[in-house]
């Protein structure tokens, strides 16, 4: 298996350039269903860089770079979109019902600064259990089960009642996004929420920059693609089109007891919920992990899947993996570390350099004769 082209060149990526843009992205909010203002920021700052882009209906990002060979093409994939929430209901104590929008834990709710977004204003608040004091409650706010029925958002404006929410334009349906409170450390360590997966498009908007800064050669034509409904399930379904015959995914691993992740490596994933990853593509990664010694582990997520699923569930007979920065806690306070970032950043860009994992993937139909194999 070839995992290098002679032609490369070291990946001297900026590391400022990938912070800088990742405070950026932090500070846009972007909840699944409300991600046209980091679309805006993505594309523009793509365009700068001189990359062409286009976008979806409802605004997945695809920027192309151009290779020797137009075919097979490859993708990369990020999400834009991160969880979030949204007001389900208008209360008579002039407090918010709210309701998750993906798939999080009530627990890290709790607590959380946020901004709502009404069809006319935003609002700042913070969600509460329904019983938060321990002055009023005693040991009740301890035996209240953790669940969104027992949470409401206190905004930060004079509503006492249901009917001074609806003086001040809010509805059920308004969109509810987190405040991310990022921290970076200078030993390294940047604890965040949204790091899934604004870590993970910084990386990619680095790799961007590099390629367009050093001339980067690529053998093939190489789509970014940045999605804003990964969080929600179709992700990669509605960006995907033209010759692209393999396509790296990039998320987040999950360091925890029971895994296999790296917190200050790249991880790649084997399998997801969703199933195995292509074999050729995902051991193809690992060599080249190998060849540049960028610190790697390879990890099993028995509950989380990626674009790179909603890509196969969409039809495309393309060969899908993972690759990963390490977030602990992820989708609560999450955690990194430059070194994550920075072996993924380089394991990015040697792979958009390497050859295609194999050259008969540019026929979509093709005759058994060289066609790949496996050990037995």
């Amino acid at each position: 298996m070839k995992a290098a082209s002679g032609a490369q060149k070291s990946p001297f990526f900026d590391e400022s350039y990938l912070l800088e843009i990742l405070k950026k992205l932090l500070e846009i909010p972007s909840p699944s269903g409300y991600t046209d203002q980091v679309v805006h920021f993505v594309a523009n700052e793509l365009m700068r860089l001189g990359v062409p882009v286009e976008l979806t209906r409802r605004g997945a990002i695809r920027a192309d770079f151009s290779g020797e060979l137009k075919s097979p093409d490859r993708a990369v994939v990020a999400h834009l979109d991160t969880i979030g929430a949204m007001v389900k209901g208008l209360k008579d104590n002039g407090r918010l019902a709210v309701w998750p929008v993906g798939s999080w834990n009530a627990r890290f709710a709790e607590g959380a600064r946020v901004k709502i977004f009404t069809d006319q204003d935003s609002y700042c608040g913070t969600i509460l259990p329904l019983k938060a004091s321990g002055h009023t409650f005693n040991k009740e706010i301890d035996s209240q089960p953790v669940h969104w029925d027992n949470l409401e958002i206190r905004v930060d404006a004079i509503a006492d009642s249901r009917q001074d929410l609806v003086e001040l334009g809010f509805h059920v349906g308004d969109y509810v996004a987190v405040e991310p409170h990022p921290v970076f450390n200078p030993n390294g360590f940047i604890n965040s929420r949204h790091l899934d997966n604004k870590a993970g498009v910084a990386c990619l908007m680095a790799c961007a920059e590099a390629i367009q800064r050093q001339s980067l050669s690529l053998p093939v034509d190489c789509h970014f693609l940045f999605t804003i409904s990964e969080e929600v399930g179709s992700g990669a379904s509605h960006v995907l089109h033209g010759d692209v015959a393999e396509m790296v995914s990039i998320d987040n691993s999950t360091p925890a007891p029971g895994q296999n992740s790296m917190e200050r490596g790249v991880t790649i994933g084997m399998m997801d919920s969703s199933g195995p990853f292509d074999y050729h593509l995902t051991h193809k990664l690992i060599q080249i992990c190998q060849d540049q010694q960028i610190p790697f582990a390879r990890d099993v997520f028995k509950f989380y899947r990626t674009d790179a699923a909603s890509a196969i569930e969409a039809g495309n007979d393309i060969r899908t993996s993972l690759v990963c920065f390490g977030a602990d806690a992820s989708h609560g306070w999450e955690r990194t570390h430059m070194d994550s970032l920075r072996a993924l950043t380089q394991l990015l860009c040697f792979y958009v350099q390497s050859e295609p994992t194999l050259k008969r993937d540019k026929e979509s139909l093709a005759p058994l004769k060289g066609f790949s194999t496996q050990h037995f």
